[in-house]
């Protein structure tokens, strides 16, 4: 398959980039590096562009056939949509119709959605099916949510099929150690973990411990980014089947504490890890966990890391060689 891959320089995007070549297919990548890195993909499959740019979308999209477009270019930061929604609204809602439109011009009419399980906000129940109701509590996932509806108004009016892929939490590196977490600034339990763990910072933070959970902590679904490419080269290869539009959650289904995630970097590491304790975090559940019944039924999708133990362990072999790269790795967290 041919496939443009927007935001495909950024941490999933660069996965996903790594899996297709690795299996044989075409991708072609569009970044405008504003959160991805120019080293985490090959040269050959790069174009460094923005989807703001139609004049370039036309000429990237006519440069040859593409069989479906995967699009990760969204901006993911929950605390900046607070802040400055004006971004997340122009660059995941109004770049996402000029990427749509330029497609449709040309003619490509299949796309793999990153999406969120923050479209549902504050669960009703655990786990999350998709038919939960969906209620974003902040610009990240309302955004994230209008693209959702934008893609089924799209369908019906110009034929553009799609799968809607709603993440829970992505986590874990490449198993080669050679691809992993760089994100600016880096709010992610697990790398923040493991910073502690290799001295390149003093201390983690655990946001609130009297949580209605075992250890008084939040319980989160984390899910091996490998896991999550392998999901959307499936979902692709089900809407070249003619599968018809669909959104699946993507998570293991088993929760795991915060606790449990130190408790597994110390384990990994063989080291202790420093915390230090704050107050809860406004609007952060006590359980986030996904039912995912729906994508292993429907694309076949199984994960093949889910214990915490393996994510966090490859994580850790990123850690290491990442912390070797000073002073680049430092400047890009």
């Amino acid at each position: 398959m041919r496939i443009l891959v927007v935001g495909g320089a950024g941490y999933i995007g660069s996965h996903m980039t790594k899996l297709l070549l690795d299996e044989g297919h075409e991708p072609m990548v569009v970044d405008n590096l504003s959160s991805g890195h120019r080293d985490a993909v090959p040269r050959h499959v790069f174009l460094n562009g923005d989807l703001r740019h139609r004049v370039l979308l036309d000429s990237v999209l006519s440069s040859r056939h593409f069989d479906g477009v995967m699009h990760f270019a969204s901006c993911i930061q929950v605390g900046e949509s607070m802040t400055d929604p004006g971004k997340y609204y122009w660059n995941n809602v109004a770049n996402t119709l000029n990427l749509l439109d330029a497609m449709m011009m040309r003619g490509v009419t299949r796309l793999i959605f990153s999406s969120t399980a923050a479209i549902y906000g504050e669960p009703r129940y655990v786990p999350i099916d998709e038919e939960h109701p969906k209620a974003p509590l902040n610009p990240y996932g309302r955004s994230k949510w209008m693209v959702e509806q934008v893609l089924a108004d799209y369908e019906r009016a110009y034929g553009l099929r799609h799968v809607c892929l709603r993440y829970f939490n992505a986590a874990g590196a490449h198993p080669s150690g050679t691809l992993g977490e760089r994100h600016r600034p880096e709010t992610h339990l697990i790398p923040l973990v493991l910073r502690v763990a290799s001295g390149n910072a003093p201390a983690v933070k655990i946001f609130g411990t009297d949580y209605d959970t075992p250890d008084g902590t939040c319980i989160r679904d984390y899910v091996h980014v490998t896991d999550l490419c392998r999901a959307h080269l499936l979902a692709m290869e089900y809407l070249m089947g003619d599968g018809a539009s669909r959104a699946y959650n993507l998570g293991n289904g088993n929760g795991f504490s915060v606790k449990q995630v130190i408790d597994a970097a110390s384990r990994v590491t063989a080291g202790t890890i420093a915390v230090s304790i704050a107050g809860r975090r406004e609007g952060d559940p006590a359980r986030l966990v996904a039912d995912s019944a729906l994508a292993r039924r429907e694309l076949g999708w199984q994960p093949q890391y889910p214990g915490i133990d393996t994510i966090v362990a490859h994580a850790w072999v990123w850690e290491q060689r990442a912390s070797r790269l000073q002073p680049a790795y430092a400047a890009a967290r």
